[in-house]
């Protein structure tokens, strides 16, 4: 493949799952390139693909017959560890369900990633710190997962996405479970991380939500059915403190 401005291109992507005798064809030829600090909505209803689509961007599956490029390299060519590296290190997840761990702190909780990726305890802790501060949880620091509200818990898993500067932000329904006023205060957030020149993919199936992006890709029966610039995206006012 040539030297490409995107940092993800999908080439021909199709996804076939077997469901006992049937066979169900969740993504099929898709081809799509974003290119660095895009800020993509997936949108679709249920069973459209996208949340497919949002698992092979993530290198959490692979595809049935295309070729998916990461920063210009074939990522069916990568090594199981090398997919690892990826995934801990390239790629942020927020997810609708948090995904946190019920036992640990939420300091213990951002941390994570770091222990993962070789960080000395006293380091991890100092960027946990940093990361829950600037989403607003230095007062929640010590607190366990169902200490905190919805909204806190997102916040969370925000941080934790965010521990390893990933260049990539995948966030499948990262507003579906709070409430409007929550999830206003939730994509403020991802406005700020794009700010700062990361490269957001937000699946939703809210409109409303999906005005905050700059591209809105709209997906049916495993097909993209639309793909279209937002000219005037959704901002929140001037003048707020970044996330770095």
């Amino acid at each position: 493949m040539e030297e490409s401005k995107a940092i993800i291109s999908l080439r021909e992507i199709s996804r076939t799952y077997i469901m006992g005798v049937e066979k169900v064809h969740a993504l099929r030829n898709v081809t799509l390139d974003i290119t660095r600090n895009e800020y993509v909505a997936l949108m679709g209803p249920s069973g459209s693909g996208k949340s497919t689509l949002m698992n092979m961007i993530g290198c959490l599956d692979s595809p049935t017959s295309g070729e998916y490029y990461l920063n210009n390299q074939l990522v069916s060519e990568m090594s199981d560890s090398e997919l690892a590296a990826v995934r801990n290190k390239e790629i942020g997840f927020v997810f609708q369900t948090f995904n946190l761990l019920p036992r640990l702190s939420s300091l213990d909780n951002v941390a994570l990633p770091l222990v993962y990726a070789g960080i000395k305890r006293a380091q991890r802790v100092e960027i946990a710190e940093h990361f829950l501060d600037q989403v607003g949880l230095a007062d929640r620091m010590h607190h366990n997962p169902n200490e905190l509200s919805g909204g806190q818990r997102q916040r969370v898993a925000i941080a934790r996405a965010l521990v390893n500067k990933p260049s990539i932000i995948l966030a499948d329904e990262p507003t579906g479970n709070l409430d409007s006023k929550t999830s206003l205060e939730i994509m403020e957030i991802f406005e700020k991380i794009h700010a700062l020149g990361n490269t957001i993919i937000l699946v939703t199936h809210e409109p409303d939500i999906a005005l905050y992006a700059h591209r809105d890709i709209r997906m049916l029966d495993g097909l993209v059915e639309s793909d279209m610039i937002n000219p005037n995206p959704h901002k929140f006012g001037a003048g707020v403190s970044t996330v770095s």
